[in-house]
């Protein structure tokens, strides 16, 4: 083996964390001020070391970050207004009374055409030379991704597909004519963008002074309303007027009995081989300057994905096609030596996927909720944990770890708590101190399980497109001795930094 191949060094050490998207912070401004710094220092007093997000960029209106506009660019609405006020950009009487969209938009373009035309020296703002970096370090993908929101401004209820010919095909004379009629539009949106960074990378730095280190997330596929489609359509299994011929998704299993029809197109891998996927490579470059440990959503598409036939929806009606397996992940650890990449190894996992997995030493995961079937060789339960593998109360897609116990059948209820050992604490604690005690080196649970809440708190539910997304943390739920609760756990079982 390469040092490319090596255990990610995050993963040094025993660690435990927390699993919480960004959008869940409470916050009337925005995401990535204060809020964000509140719940760091939560984190900090109890010990937890490790803070896995899901992904970033901007989403559709069913808010699904695994359906970004942009597989790059970071969700504007995460911005916090009240830093442009300390900035200088904008003033306190304009951020309005609240955080519509409406008004965000109205304050950024302020903040933007401030930024641009006024001179005036502000210390605590980020500079134009600075932007002038971003946007030139950041040019493979910004362009595309800002031309493609403008033009969304223009026609708000088509997908890229309902656009002019010109502008949906791409044609240069046409995209040069929007780019002079938009000027300010493409600028707002390249500052926003400027502004995610620069807030981001601050936020960064703040956990990093704690200790604290940010794991992310990367779906394996791409919307196909995206800038990424729009832009190089070659590298997709399109029909020539840009229909997906394929769609990505995964037959029955454990979250969805009729399996799930996720509505990606599907990569044209041979495509995307001829340029030793620089489309994924730059994709991995981004997300590397934002996070320490990067897992890699649904990596069994990497050795075989599930291609459903457009013409054909049903998820059955699918089928296994070969990935791009080792070839692919040679060029990414190519690149990138020491690249901190999680392989999401969950649902029907094949030997083969295993074995790439295991072939370039992937750390995989593990759902203490999934290890309940009856068979004592169930790789779930604790005792058949790894080192090197992460392991989770329950993840993004399950029910809370409460709900998940209070949902058993009785049979089922009675060996998962005598497994536990009938712990006389309260569910879900039996589950989280057998994370704690995993053998795993880091162990990762959802801020709902430590706050101890039941099923009406599931962030999200695998096959439904409703109610899913929005769930809000109350910090008034966070009550006394909660960190040195969990900081207790984190001593007693060598997580702590």
């Amino acid at each position: 083996m390469t040092s490319a191949h090596q255990l990610p060094e995050v993963l040094n050490h025993r660690r435990a964390g927390v699993l919480l998207h960004p959008t869940c912070l409470p916050s009337q401004y925005g995401l990535l001020g204060q809020g964000a710094r509140r719940f760091l220092d939560f984190m900090a007093e109890a010990g937890l070391t490790v803070w896995q997000t899901l992904p970033l960029g901007p989403t559709h209106a069913d808010l699904s970050p695994y359906q970004s506009l942009s597989a790059h660019a970071g969700n504007q609405d995460f911005i916090d207004l009240e830093e442009l006020v300390a900035a200088g950009l904008i003033r306190d009487d304009e951020l309005g009374p609240e955080n519509h969209s409406a008004q965000r938009k109205s304050v950024l373009a302020l903040a933007s055409e401030r930024f641009f035309n006024d001179s005036e020296a502000r210390p605590q703002a980020p500079g134009h030379a600075e932007f002038a970096a971003f946007c030139a370090a950041n040019a493979q993908w910004l362009d595309d991704y800002c031309l493609f929101c403008a033009i969304r401004e223009v026609y708000p209820d088509q997908s890229w597909l309902g656009w002019p010919g010109e502008l949906r095909n791409r044609e240069p004379g046409a995209l040069a004519r929007f780019t002079e009629a938009h000027g300010k539009t493409l600028r707002r949106l390249q500052f926003e963008q400027f502004l995610f960074d620069h807030q981001w990378h601050r936020l960064r730095d703040y956990a990093s002074e704690r200790g604290i280190l940010l794991f992310g997330d990367i779906p394996i596929f791409v919307a196909h309303d995206s800038a990424d489609v729009w832009a190089e359509p070659h590298l997709f299994k399109l029909d020539k007027n840009g229909q997906p011929r394929f769609l990505a998704g995964v037959p029955p299993d454990y979250f969805s009995p009729e399996g799930q029809h996720w509505g990606n197109p599907i990569y044209d891998w041979d495509a995307m081989a001829k340029s030793d996927y620089a489309w994924w490579l730059s994709r991995l470059d981004t997300q590397r300057h934002f996070f320490d440990l990067i897992r890699i959503d649904h990596f069994r598409g990497l050795q075989a994905y599930w291609e459903i036939p457009a013409d054909q929806p049903a998820p059955r009606n699918g089928y296994w096609v070969e990935g791009p397996g080792e070839k692919f992940l040679e060029a990414c650890f190519g690149r990138f030596p020491g690249l901190p990449l999680v392989a999401e190894n969950l649902g029907i996992i094949s030997d083969e996927v295993e074995e790439l997995r295991h072939a370039f030493r992937l750390p995989g995961m593990t759902v203490i909720q999934f290890g309940f079937d009856g068979s004592p060789a169930n790789p779930h339960l604790v005792h058949n944990h790894r080192r090197r593998d992460l392991v989770y109360s329950g993840t993004h897609d399950n029910d809370t770890t409460l709900g998940w116990h209070l949902s058993l059948d009785n049979h089922t209820r009675r060996y998962v708590d005598h497994y536990l050992g009938n712990s006389a604490d309260p569910m879900p604690w039996p589950v989280i101190r057998a994370g704690f005690q995993s053998v795993c080196q880091l162990a990762i649970f959802p801020m709902q399980d430590f706050l101890g809440l039941d099923g009406g708190s599931r962030f999200n539910t695998p096959g439904t497109t409703s109610g899913n997304w929005a769930w809000t943390l109350d910090w008034s739920l966070c009550e006394d001795g909660l960190s040195a609760r969990i900081h207790e756990l984190a001593r007693l079982y060598g997580r702590l930094p």
